[in-house]
């Protein structure tokens, strides 16, 4: 029996790890099989680990990120700090399973907008968003010396690990704001795929060529967001190197 790998998530009509894995398998003489388990609650998640006894790891995605780790034995310290899981590696000893859960968007992120990051005009951030994905942005730009701020459309309280935070509305985003924060991460579903013509509703006409605009969404390749940023000189970059790198990440993991 091929070793198997898969993704947890709903809904999971356009995951990319699938293809990735999977080709990966091919091009290496891999005997393994990655498959998509599109569960649509977590209480479902008990019965994929049930009926599939030679998975060796999962992927996780929206919206079990954080919804997950009650059902993991352990997490490591990047997981727990930002309290989102993506990558479940699995034990199994003398018969006996352990799940202990990881968060390779953290690393995928910050190694992937290291280069464009300048330590004297990037100080601080504004992160669009206060789901599993923006927590670990929070902690990857937090590891590069960028004070982060939520954005969020109410503001209910958004906790990211010990670090509870007050996010800012949309309606916050004053030219004193936009001014300080130099750096804007797009980490919500605005903008994908097929809703192609929408956008986060920030002030895009008070960005300027010192602002750096990141959105974790990779289809379509430009997205408005970033189409609007590049109208006012601002320097973007889309979430494909990301996804790569936390891909990479979690099979380093997997293996390891």
């Amino acid at each position: 029996m091929k070793d198997l790998y898969g993704l947890i998530g709903f809904p999971l009509t356009h995951s990319f790890s699938k293809g990735y894995f999977n080709d990966k398998f091919a091009a290496e003489n891999i005997d393994a099989e990655y498959v998509n388990f599109e569960i649509p609650t977590i209480k479902d998640f008990k019965e994929v680990i049930k009926n599939n006894p030679n998975l060796k790891g999962l992927n996780v995605t929206i919206p079990y990120k954080e919804q997950v780790i009650p059902f993991l034995n352990g997490v490591d310290s990047d997981a727990k700090a930002i309290g989102a899981v993506n990558v479940i590696k699995f034990n199994r000893t003398k018969g006996k399973l352990k799940l202990i859960g990881y968060n390779s968007d953290i690393t995928g992120f910050k190694e992937s907008i290291a280069a464009n990051i300048e330590a004297g005009n990037h100080q601080k951030a504004l992160i669009l968003g206060t789901g599993g994905a923006a927590k670990a942005v929070f902690q990857g730009l937090k590891q590069l010396g960028v004070t982060s701020t939520f954005v969020s459309r109410e503001k209910a309280p958004c906790h990211c690990g010990l670090s509870p935070q007050i996010p800012l509305t949309y309606s916050d985003l004053t030219p004193e704001v936009m001014t300080a924060y130099t750096v804007v991460v797009n980490c919500t579903p605005v903008g994908m795929w097929p809703h192609v013509d929408e956008c986060p509703n920030i002030p895009y006409n008070l960005l300027t060529d010192r602002h750096l605009l990141y959105d974790l969404l990779y289809n379509p390749n430009e997205t408005l967001f970033m189409k609007h940023g590049l109208e006012h000189g601002a320097t973007v970059q889309n979430g494909l190197e990301m996804l790569l790198l936390q891909a990479f990440t979690g099979w380093q993991i997997w293996q390891k």
